[in-house]
């Protein structure tokens, strides 16, 4: 994949226009044939070979060497998109608390930014996981003639109690370390971030997964600290990657803003401006996105198919399901 900027005007809906916003974005560099759009979950970026390897490449369900692929960087991200950690122009330093809020529907506009810039008029297929999901389906609303088919894999049209309580319990554990409000630069905040992603990840896996990959080797042990390592570990991985609180809080932030039908009479009235042939996908263990909520919600779209699949790991089934999930894409090309 080739990584690619552009740097464009956003008028965001918080009334603020961001000039001069750098959009980060990367395509296969295929012309011709197929155009593929994936949008990204919450804390990955736009090069879908590191972190849906088994997904996307040479040769895989998704083929970069045939395919025309493109994947965008959604704003706020840590990951090259104009955020907190990204400079701000008044002052020279890094946006961090200061970085205006954005919306689900702020980072589609710069996905429409990016597809007109490569003049791509049609797209075969835009493909979104997870918070991925809500842009993807914010655009096939706003932009219902680009697509010929989608797939909207473990999300929802709006934001529900249940994820915004998890989202505010990650805010709370970014403000409870005291050098996140200091915000004197972008490692502010790092043990608040450890903390904050250590509770996303339960509520991205479930009670199956977490027994068949954490539980204690040894019958006698004194007292049980396997995922206990686990959990902190995955904590100092996001922030050794290059994550920062400031980034992770705006992306909390817009996931607050997540609903269809804000504006367009609701989100079943929404849903029925969309023309691609649609395939929504649910895993039976996600806590996050319930089958039985997306079954419902599927229904709403004209035309569309709704596909369970059983997975041990919960929400993180849609990154793990290789197999199950390729044959679902191969079926809808």
């Amino acid at each position: 994949m080739i990584r690619q900027e552009l740097i464009t005007t956003l008028e965001l809906e918080c009334g603020v226009r961001l000039e001069n916003a750098r959009i980060v974005f990367h395509t296969s560099g295929v012309k011709g044939g197929r155009v593929i759009w994936i949008c990204h979950a919450l804390t990955a970026n736009s090069d879908p070979e590191d972190w849906w390897p088994e997904m996307v490449g040479a040769g895989k369900t998704i083929d970069t060497e045939k395919d025309c692929i493109v994947c965008v960087n959604m704003l706020g991200s840590a990951y090259g998109s104009e955020g907190p950690a990204q400079k701000n122009p008044a002052t020279g330093k890094p946006w961090l608390l200061s970085f205006p809020d954005v919306t689900i529907r702020d980072t589609v506009n710069s996905f429409i930014a990016v597809r007109k810039y490569l003049g791509i008029n049609k797209i075969d297929m835009l493909l979104g996981a997870s918070n991925g999901g809500f842009h993807a389906i914010e655009w096939a609303i706003m932009e219902p003639d680009v697509f010929k088919r989608c797939l909207f894999l473990c999300t929802a049209p709006r934001i529900s109690p249940f994820l915004g309580a998890t989202v505010e319990a990650q805010r709370m554990a970014l403000e409870a370390d005291p050098s996140f409000r200091e915000a004197a630069s972008l490692q502010g905040g790092a043990a608040g971030l450890k903390c904050a992603r250590a509770q996303a990840l339960i509520s991205y896996r479930c009670f199956k997964g977490y027994g068949l990959t954490q539980a204690e080797q040894d019958p006698d042990t004194l007292f049980a600290g396997r995922v206990a390592s686990y959990e902190r570990y995955q904590g100092e991985k996001l922030v050794r990657r290059g994550f920062d609180a400031y980034s992770y809080f705006c992306l909390c932030n817009a996931l607050d803003s997540h609903n269809v039908g804000r504006g367009r009479g609701g989100v079943q009235k929404a849903l029925k401006r969309i023309k691609a042939q649609s395939t929504v996908v649910a895993v039976d263990t996600d806590q996050i996105f319930p089958p039985q909520e997306s079954r419902q919600w599927a229904a709403a779209i004209p035309g569309a198919r709704y596909v369970e699949i059983s997975s041990d790991f919960g929400h993180d089934g849609f990154l793990l399901e290789i197999a199950k999930l390729s044959a679902i894409i191969m079926a809808s090309e």
